[in-house]
């Protein structure tokens, strides 16, 4: 891929430590913009760039623009036509966050009819992984535009997978996120109910280890359950809305997902709790004896 001038929408966990990915890998970040405009003013120092005052002025300052926002709302407003689509003509928009596949596709229609493109690159990946590069990345897209910019991916990712169409990768995320979010609520229902039995925790979490009960989110979490200690790396306020999103599909298409539901349920509660900033793993403060009033 020729040098790209690059604008990076969105500087919150994930949005920031991409930009300084890119930036560590070569790439022009040229322009910045957040709805907080004291953390663009804080990248755009840190990474030599300018902080947008608007999202036009993202669209004019740069050939590709990534977009990390929060959900389907954020996204509409972001490309309404006098925001990053005026003057998109020619331009190129990688949208990352975790929104329905509806909206990738509306948002695909809206950037063709204004002469740009664009591709959703959903993760599967959290902090860490931004930062270091090593996301898991899905693409859905005119594969054509995939390809154009497939180095600049390739430098955010350890793992890249091109998917299909506009819309598709959403789908897919949403299955991700939908089956981790089941896995890590029922983790939290056996660690609870184990120290309930009077069962030591740290044993159990050995023992399901070794068993059919491992799964990845006992590594991840498992730990951060027993000891009360959740710093978020991936929201339960997320895990709610991205629950949300699965079960809408599967209410569209007439499958029942009752897993799914009461995962969402919740991860609602906890929002509604006041603890939606929380880490997902927070879910066990509702399964532990003595917790949940805490």
């Amino acid at each position: 891929m020729q040098q790209k001038t690059i604008g990076v929408v969105g500087l919150g966990r994930m949005g920031a430590n991409m930009a300084r990915r890119m930036k560590d890998c070569g790439h022009e970040v040229g322009t910045v913009f957040d709805v907080v405009p004291e953390l663009a003013g804080e990248m755009a120092e840190e990474l030599g760039a300018q902080a947008a005052g608007s999202l036009a002025e993202v669209t004019a300052a740069a050939d590709v623009v990534v977009t990390v926002v929060t959900d389907d709302k954020a996204m509409r407003a972001i490309f309404a036509p006098d925001q990053l689509l005026a003057g998109a003509q020619g331009k190129v928009f990688i949208n990352c966050a975790t929104v329905s596949p509806e909206v990738h596709e509306e948002i695909g229609a809206a950037c063709a009819a204004a002469g740009a493109r664009s591709l959703e690159a959903c993760m599967a990946s959290s902090i860490t992984q931004a930062r270091d590069g090593t996301l898991y990345l899905m693409v859905a897209g005119d594969e054509a535009t995939f390809r154009e910019v497939e180095p600049l991916l390739k430098d955010l990712s350890k793992s890249l997978r091109y998917i299909g169409p506009t819309g598709s990768a959403a789908k897919v995320k949403a299955l991700v996120n939908m089956v981790m979010n089941i896995n890590t609520a029922g983790l939290a229902e056996g660690l609870g109910l184990g120290v309930a039995l009077g069962l030591d925790p740290e044993m159990l979490k050995e023992v399901f280890s070794q068993t059919g009960a491992n799964s990845r989110v006992l590594e991840t979490d498992g730990d951060d359950m027993i000891a009360r200690e959740h710093d978020c790396y991936f929201s339960a306020a997320h895990a709610a809305k991205d629950s949300g999103i699965a079960n809408s599909l599967a209410d569209k298409v007439g499958v029942g997902v009752p897993l799914s539901k009461a995962t969402q349920e919740q991860y609602q509660k906890l929002v509604s709790m006041g603890r939606g900033e929380l880490d997902k793993s927070a879910v066990a403060e509702l399964t532990f004896p003595g917790r949940s009033n805490d």
